[in-house]
């Protein structure tokens, strides 16, 4: 089993935005029968407006596959549409879960 995080820095001001853009991502993988993510946004820490997805695979081929099937379902793609714009930066942590 592995586990992904997807660790965003917003833009201020648009940590709302991103949290609602992952809630529809979200909702879809939980009606392919997925997981769904964890969302955690930041009370304190290094960077202000933080936002944390997290997701668990059972196999790294499986995390790899997600996203094409994921941003075929027309919803998710039009709500993940410009979600570049919210964040400054960020980073994906992957571990092994023991």
């Amino acid at each position: 089993m592995f586990m992904s995080r997807e660790i965003m820095h917003c833009k201020p001001g648009k940590v709302k935005d991103l949290v609602e853009k992952f809630k529809v991502l979200s909702d879809a993988l939980k009606s392919q029968g997925y997981p769904p993510l964890r969302i955690y946004t930041d009370v304190c820490g290094e960077n202000y407006w933080t936002v944390v997805a997290e997701q668990e695979f059972k196999t790294l081929d499986e995390m790899a596959e997600l996203p094409k099937k994921t941003m075929s379902d027309p919803k998710v793609a039009a709500a993940m549409k410009g979600y570049h714009e919210l964040v400054n930066d960020g980073r994906r942590e992957l571990y092994r879960v023991e």
